[in-house]
Formats: C-alpha cells, structure tokens, sequence
C-alpha cells in the first residue's frame, strides 16, 4: 500500500513538475512569436525608411543640382552684364572721339 502511495505521490509530483516546465515551455514559445512578429514588422518598416531615405537623398541630390544650375546661370549672366559694359564703355569711346574729330 505504501508503494502504492510513494508511485502515485512520485507520479502526481513528475506530473507537478512537467507541468511546471510545460508554462515556461509555452510562455518561452508565446514570447518567441511575439519576437518573430516584431522582428518582421521591424524589417517592413526598416526597408520602407531605406526607400524614403533613398528617395529624400534623390531629392536633395536634384536641389543640390538645380543650385548648382541656378550659379551657373548667374555667373552667366554676370559675365554676359561684363561683356556689355565693355562694349558700352568701347561704343561710348569711340562715340566722343568720333564727336571730337568731327568738331575739330
């Protein structure tokens, strides 16, 4: 009888602790879903910002260069004002001395 007692006592306490590991078993097994989730939902987002932080570099790429386009056109537009103060300054010179020649 006592045998009897000892294996249901060893049996209800193998069961005790089996059960035991099985909730930490299962809660590791709840928790590592929940990370597989996060992890992917970690990836989509992590890919969608490498796309917008491409798209933001082609951006500034595409202002970067329509400044560049804007000093182009200004220095342009400097040197062409130059040039033509030089041929007014040239026009006006040789407009007086033709006056003085003229007068003389």
């Amino acid at each position: 009888k006592r045998r009897r007692e000892a294996i249901a006592a060893a049996t209800c306490l193998t069961e005790a602790l089996v059960d035991h590991l099985n909730v930490g078993v299962a809660q590791a097994y709840v928790n590592q879903r929940k990370l597989d989730h996060e992890v992917k939902t970690l990836q989509v987002q992590a890919s969608q910002f490498s796309k917008q932080t491409a798209q933001w570099i082609n951006m500034v790429e595409g202002f970067n260069q329509a400044l560049k386009e804007i000093g182009d056109v200004e220095n342009w537009a400097r040197s062409i004002e130059m040039d033509m103060r030089t041929i007014a300054t040239a026009l006006e010179y040789v407009h007086k001395g033709h006056l003085q020649s003229t007068c003389s």
